[in-house]
């Protein structure tokens, strides 16, 4: 027996505005039905002593230690730049913005 009807699609499809013809709505009715028999048949193996799991191979985050280290000063920062001004990269204006 079917899990949902061809009146269940047409249902579906009027609610959803969507224009479907009978030979439409005859395919997408076995379409649907047999998604629902695919769930039906994961939800009977999935039992309550198996874990749920997002990934199949375990993973792990590799990391590195947060290690504090000197940094650039603002004077090395800038020493590679085609333009500075007062401390900062100087940049051309964008659209014809004023600063």
């Amino acid at each position: 027996m079917s899990a949902i009807s061809r009146t269940e699609v047409e249902h579906l499809a009027r609610l959803a505005r969507i224009d479907m013809s009978d030979e439409e709505l005859d395919r997408v009715a076995g379409q649907l039905d047999a998604v629902l028999d695919a769930v039906a048949a994961v939800a009977k193996v999935a039992t309550d002593d198996v874990p749920a799991t997002s990934h199949p191979v375990p993973l792990t985050n590799v990391t590195r230690p947060d290690v504090v280290r000197p940094g650039l000063s603002a004077q090395e920062a800038l020493a590679g730049a085609p333009a500075a001004e007062d401390g900062r990269f100087r940049v051309p204006m964008i659209l014809g913005e004023e600063a």
